[in-house]
């Protein structure tokens, strides 16, 4: 998950995909380079220990865009795949 925030921040496109689950990536991403992250809190986590295959992490990222802060909450589904942690899938539970 720190990772993928990460990649957001240094708008690394090729990452992001690449950690992306293979039966949800979308063809391209197109990163706002507009918006301007600026902060990472772990809410929650469910699995994604060494012994897990699946995981789940609530987190709220923080940004700037346009000026104005927000910031997004979601609940995000991690798999495994090939021994790689995978994103699938975010339940957006809004700012």
């Amino acid at each position: 998950m720190r990772s993928r925030y990460c990649a957001f921040v240094v708008l690394d496109v090729p990452y992001l995909l690449r950690t992306w689950h293979p039966s949800a990536r979308p063809a391209d991403l197109d990163l706002d380079p507009a918006v301007r992250w600026t902060g990472l809190d772990i809410l929650r986590t469910e699995g994604g220990s060494a012994f897990h295959q699946e995981g789940v992490v609530e987190f709220r990222a923080h940004y700037v865009h346009e000026g104005e802060a927000d910031s997004q909450h979601e609940v995000s589904r991690f798999v495994r795949v090939d021994g790689q942690w995978t994103y699938l899938d975010g339940q957006n539970s809004g700012s």
